[in-house]
């Protein structure tokens, strides 16, 4: 489904080299997960998987079901079956989240949704998220704690159902109860014919899920691949030994 091919990519705004040659594929019913100390380069990655301006592709591909799509923008990578869930979710003031759901599924659908059972879904997923259904009537994360922020980003996914699904540090700032309702959200999603990247520095969102492949990337590059016993070591040791062995090479 995704398949990056030696990944290298700039910051816009101080030249500095950031991915520095990342290989990564991703198949359908897959649940990956990307770790790292800050810096590394994890929401990099997620942003350039999207097009964000702030970084350049230097060298390298991305491919999504077998096709470039470095010269799409945005919105067209959306189109194709892509999410991306922020690490800090945008205030939107004047658009509602109810409003901000149905434009988004009308845009990346290629029917004209019903209003009526697309309301009903939307409440039947909030539910799900114990979310409160007056949540549809309030401006876009306006006034929302982190929780909210990231339930809100997970009600999104469940909107769009895409075919791939980049979670930003999505667990980031939560309580327990918080990482175990964002989890359950996962998991309604996932599912054999879509994908899922998490991205992470924590392990406590992976408690609750099903992890087929854990990667550790240090300064810009995936630097060991293992399953979910990978993600119990940095738990438990951190990544003193992968920076290390950075450090000597």
């Amino acid at each position: 489904m995704l398949e990056i091919k030696g990944l290298k990519t700039k910051a816009i705004d101080d030249g500095k080299d950031i991915l520095k040659g990342l290989d990564l594929k991703i198949k359908k019913g897959e649940v990956h997960v990307i770790m790292g100390p800050n810096g590394s380069g994890k929401s990099t990655l997620a942003n350039t998987i999207f097009a964000n301006p702030r970084y350049e592709v230097v060298s390298g591909d991305i491919l999504f079901e077998g096709k470039s799509i470095l010269k799409l923008k945005t919105d067209e990578r959306a189109k194709l079956g892509m999410f991306l869930s922020f690490q800090t979710p945008i205030e939107v003031p004047g658009i509602t989240v109810g409003n901000f759901l149905r434009t988004a599924k009308n845009s990346v659908s290629d029917e004209r949704i019903n209003l009526y059972s697309f309301a009903k879904e939307t409440e039947a997923n909030m539910e799900k998220l114990h979310m409160n259904k007056k949540y549809v009537e309030r401006e876009l994360n306006v006034g929302f704690s982190g929780g909210e922020k990231k339930k809100n980003e997970i009600l999104q996914l469940l909107t769009l159902n895409p075919k791939l699904a980049i979670l930003d540090e999505t667990d980031s700032g939560l309580d327990v109860d918080a990482i175990k309702i964002v989890s359950k959200g996962i998991n309604l999603y996932k599912n054999d014919d879509n994908a899922v990247l998490i991205i992470t520095h924590s392990t406590k969102i992976l408690k609750e899920l099903e992890v087929d492949y854990v990667h550790i990337l240090v300064d810009g590059k995936i630097i060991k691949t293992g399953d979910s016993k990978l993600a119990k070591e940095i738990e438990e040791y951190g990544y003193s030994k992968y920076i290390g062995d950075i450090n000597e090479n």
